[in-house]
């Protein structure tokens, strides 16, 4: 049992730091992407250029979680009067195809995932980690059974 315990904080250890050093990579490498992204947001929607979006990481801890905003500035307060067209049946997750409050350009970054770019601050500091599960809103896992 000793020796499992063992071996589970090793392989932890050696994930985080691998998790670690690759979103240090990734952000500087990614660095001129990241800020031509935060510009044309800035010039085609305003500020702000982030979402702030609090959710739920490993054992329940809360965190503040930050993408590239994809959405209109008031989108959270429309959420309600799009509940009907909720395309996740039954679940907590909300998603609607071709949703109305996404800009122009965060169809773009939605498309390729670029609005998660991000989250490699999150993966830095160690609320998420790379290979894993998406960290639900605080909505959503207040749902999960």
């Amino acid at each position: 049992m000793a020796d499992a315990l063992r071996h589970s904080r090793l392989a932890l250890s050696i994930k985080r730091v691998f998790d670690f050093l690759a979103a240090a990579v990734l952000l500087v490498v990614l660095s001129p992407l990241l800020l031509a992204i935060g510009l044309a947001i800035c010039l085609t929607s305003g500020r702000p250029v982030f979402y702030k979006w609090r959710v739920i990481g490993q054992g329940g801890r809360p965190f503040v979680g930050h993408k590239f905003r994809t959405m209109i500035l008031n989108a959270d307060q429309l959420k309600s009067k799009l509940m009907g067209r909720n395309e996740m049946n039954g679940g907590p997750v909300f998603k609607i195809k071709d949703d109305p409050r996404v800009t122009p350009i965060g169809r773009i970054l939605r498309k390729f995932s670029l609005d998660e770019l991000p989250q490699l601050w999150s993966v830095l500091k160690g609320d998420m980690s790379i290979v894993g599960p998406r960290p639900p809103l605080m909505s959503e896992y207040a749902e999960f059974e």
